[in-house]
């Protein structure tokens, strides 16, 4: 303080903010020539061993390393999953308990379901066979082979947000080319595919590169079945 005065200050937040190098550089030029010149806003100024002294001691820091396992965005995953749903939750015109959630099929989890019209053993390969060109293809889908009607088939799938219904009934098996119905979620409306084309189709809705309306003007619309049990 005597010897600098006003600029010991200065001099002092200088010789704190150094690195270990420089500081044993400092360490050095004490040891052989008993001061040090540094330059200080500017100025040089003479540092001796009376002033400072350099030390070098290890220091034994105990840490308590804690690795996040967990994300939480201040957002929250689950504001914006329930707006999707609140935004996309319908009710169908004149039954307050035919619910459905009206999702774009590129958000949709499952593109489409795989619905046998009923549990007869003879619907199994076409299902088998349609699920694993679907695959191929990279289109996720369910199978619902349950014992229930389609109709409540229907509106299971429709309560889970899968935009596309794809049913093998016995025009399927009966007639040929083999082609099912595809059956679309909001419009419950239906057309008729063939078989062959159905993956191939259901890929190009699933990522937008064609639409439901696109679909329409492609294939028949379906109104009801042709032939029965065989």
């Amino acid at each position: 303080g005597k010897a600098f005065r006003g600029e010991a200050k200065a001099i002092i937040q200088h010789l704190n903010s150094l690195t270990l190098d420089e500081c044993r550089c400092i360490k050095n030029d004490l040891m052989n020539s008993g001061k040090v010149t540094l330059t200080v806003n500017g100025k040089q100024v003479d540092i001796n061993n009376s002033m400072v002294q350099v030390k070098e001691y290890e220091n034994i820091v105990h840490v308590n390393e804690i690795v996040p396992n967990v994300i939480e965005p201040s957002f929250g995953i689950g504001r914006i999953l329930y707006t999707i749903f609140e935004h996309s939750f319908r009710v169908r015109e004149g039954d307050e308990q035919r619910t459905y959630l009206s999702v774009s099929p590129v958000l949709a989890p499952y593109k489409c379901s795989l619905l046998p019209l009923s549990n007869h053993a003879d619907f199994t390969p076409f299902i088998r066979k349609l699920s694993a060109e679907l695959t191929k293809y990279g289109v996720s889908h369910r199978i619902d082979e349950s014992s229930g009607s389609i109709g409540r088939r229907y509106a299971r799938t429709d309560q889970i947000a899968i935009p596309y219904g794809i049913t093998i009934d016995f025009d399927t098996l009966n007639k040929l080319p083999a082609s099912a119905t595809l059956r679309e979620r909001d419009s419950m409306k239906q057309i008729r595919v063939p078989l062959d084309e159905l993956p191939s189709l259901m890929f190009d809705i699933a990522n937008g590169n064609k639409s439901w309306n696109d679909a329409c003007d492609m294939y028949p619309a379906f109104e009801q079945q042709e032939t029965g049990k065989r």
